[in-house]
């Protein structure tokens, strides 16, 4: 690892994390790409891709449940690993923190919205179209 930079190192292909593990930190990638994947009915679905300044595994600091997906670095990632204890003192000195981390599930849970009322009309479109 090159002097000055904090972080680990995940080749292309390595699991970050996986869905079931329990979790007591979360990661910022500082460089690459990485997938968040779930398994559903034996097949691994692909949820969302992570770049550059995207965090995840926030839900492990707030809660103490397994984690929810998996993170597996698509190209070589380099990511900053950052417990609860780290992140409620960075909360501290700069309050700003906390309100772009809300901003971002903000907008993830927006996202999930949004799907979800796809698959509701969707659904409801089977069941309008259907003989009775």
């Amino acid at each position: 690892m090159k002097k000055g930079i904090l972080g680990k190192h995940y080749p292309a292909g390595s699991e970050i994390i996986h869905e079931g593990e329990t979790g007591d930190c979360m990661y910022v990638i500082q460089s690459g790409k990485a997938g968040v994947f779930k398994e559903h009915n034996g097949k691994e679905v692909k949820l969302a891709e992570l770049h550059e300044g995207n965090f995840f595994g926030e839900m492990a600091i707030f809660e103490q449940e397994v984690r929810s997906a998996s993170v597996r670095a698509l190209e070589d990632v380099h990511a900053l690993t950052i417990d609860k204890k780290n992140f409620l003192g960075r909360i501290h000195e700069d309050p700003t923190v906390a309100f772009n981390l809300v901003k971002t599930l903000s907008h993830r849970i927006r996202l999930l919205n949004n799907q979800h009322t796809r698959i509701k009309v969707n659904d409801r479109r089977d069941w309008d179209t259907r003989p009775e």
